[in-house]
């Protein structure tokens, strides 16, 4: 093994070890990894697939190691056996000795002869054995948990909420790498347009099935494309993109985003209100906002206002009624992006649910003042759980009776089919995307 391919794995370590101890986001970590190191493509492409794949699948390996490991290791050890077993089953392009090896050389390097020894004796002896099979669990919720690395306490909730067949496709899902996606800002260029400078630029693409704006790359990375920089497209996931159907802000209307960054879905609006009116997006953080305002300069939009403010309070920024239609893309548990932050799904626990949706029905009713009568305001959220989202929205509706539920439409026809009544629950198996939960209300006219 040449110099390089090892320090992808001592670095791979050490991002494990973060996530682990500083429930550090793993997306965030392996950024500046490849930054820092100015790994090369391939490599990088190798750190992302290991680090990613061993932290997505850690119930897993931990049940395949368990027989042979005889007594308590030091955290950084098991994480290397993690990584390492990893590689042994699910990589087929890496030869299970040279995992072995390099295995041994990082334990060496790390520890001690002695623990080096025990590395080399747990991994060769895993080698030697079958791993133990799933059928043994015969209870479904921790076959379920075990088999597709998710928290028993998760999927004893979906399986409560979806049932069984959609809990399975959902776990199993949420192992696949999830496909980068872009919006085409059709203020500046057509998605034939995009889509031919995107092949004349050497990416393999082709268009979203679901979105007529949307673009799927198959092959490379649109962030580094002249298509990106030039403000003809952004990154953004499909089921993100339904949010400004739902929304459906007609010219000339002023729209309030209130927890908007990095500014996806504000971009959105504007260019389907082709520059006219006004979007005003808050965030809580000024590094935030100023994401929003260079996204917004990056594809040239003008009818942006960005302020640090928090949504909660925004009755003390404007006045009652100033908003035709307003979006609450709220903070949330973050179910439906375990593909992207796999690293979510240890960290929070159940109570952390309740918790956000105090949060989640502060931010709309702070909002629902603001918005004039007759006016629209839509809720969204990247999570997959009824309580969530669903009962967020029972709750509010009981405590503001001047709001009744607005039937969605307005949507592409292949979303509108998935819709029920004023809500839409996008789970990641329906069509590749992230999970998501949309919801329209509309204020009553007094």
């Amino acid at each position: 093994m040449n110099q390089k391919k090892k320090q992808v794995r001592e670095i791979a370590l050490d991002l494990l070890e973060a996530v682990e101890k500083n429930q550090s986001y793993s997306n965030l970590l392996l950024h500046s990894a490849i930054e820092k190191h100015d790994l090369p493509g391939r490599d990088a492409g190798l750190l992302t697939e290991i680090t990613y794949g061993t932290i997505q699948r850690k119930l897993t390996l931990d049940f395949y190691l368990a027989p042979f490991i005889k007594k308590k290791l030091e955290p950084w050890v098991r994480q290397l056996l993690r990584l390492s077993l990893y590689q042994m089953v699910y990589l087929d392009k890496v030869p299970e000795r040279a995992v072995i090896h390099e295995a041994v050389e990082i334990a060496k390097k790390r520890g001690h002869k002695g623990i080096a020894g025990l590395v080399n004796g747990i991994l060769r002896s895993v080698q030697r054995n079958d791993l133990r099979s799933f059928e043994a669990i015969k209870d479904e919720a921790e076959r379920i948990s075990v088999e597709t690395s998710h928290p028993l306490w998760l999927v004893k909730r979906w399986l409560r909420q979806f049932g069984a067949e959609k809990t399975k496709e959902m776990c199993a899902m949420n192992l696949t790498a999830p496909m980068q996606t872009i919006r085409v800002n059709e203020t500046k260029a057509s998605r034939e347009e995009v889509l031919q400078r995107l092949w004349e630029e050497g990416f393999e693409a082709e268009p979203s099935d679901v979105l007529p704006e949307g673009i799927r790359i198959l092959k490379g990375n649109a962030a580094r494309s002249n298509v990106f920089e030039s403000g003809l497209a952004t990154i953004q996931d499909e089921s993100s993109m339904i949010v400004a159907y739902a929304l459906d802000a007609q010219p000339g209307e002023v729209i309030l985003d209130a927890c908007a960054a990095p500014g996806g879905k504000t971009t959105h609006i504007a260019e389907k209100l082709n520059n006219s009116g006004v979007v005003t997006a808050l965030d809580l953080h000024e590094h935030k906002i100023k994401l929003i305002r260079q996204n917004a300069d990056r594809l040239g939009l003008t009818n942006i206002e960005a302020k640090a403010w928090d949504s909660r309070k925004a009755e003390e920024m404007f006045e009652p009624e100033s908003f035709d239609r307003i979006l609450v893309d709220a903070p949330c548990s973050g179910l439906g992006v375990l593909r992207r932050k796999p690293d979510i799904k240890y960290v929070k626990e159940e109570k952390d649910l309740s918790a956000l949706q105090t949060i989640q029905l502060a931010i709309l009713s702070a909002a629902a003042p603001l918005l004039k009568g007759g006016g629209v305001l839509v809720y969204s959220t990247c999570t997959a759980d009824v309580e969530e989202n669903e009962g967020t929205v029972k709750k509010f509706l009981e405590t503001h009776t001047d709001f009744e539920p607005e039937v969605l439409t307005s949507l592409p026809p292949v979303i509108q089919t998935m819709a029920d009544n004023h809500m839409l629950q996008v789970l990641p198996q329906d069509f590749g995307g992230d999970g998501f939960f949309i919801s329209k209300l509309r204020k009553k006219v007094q």
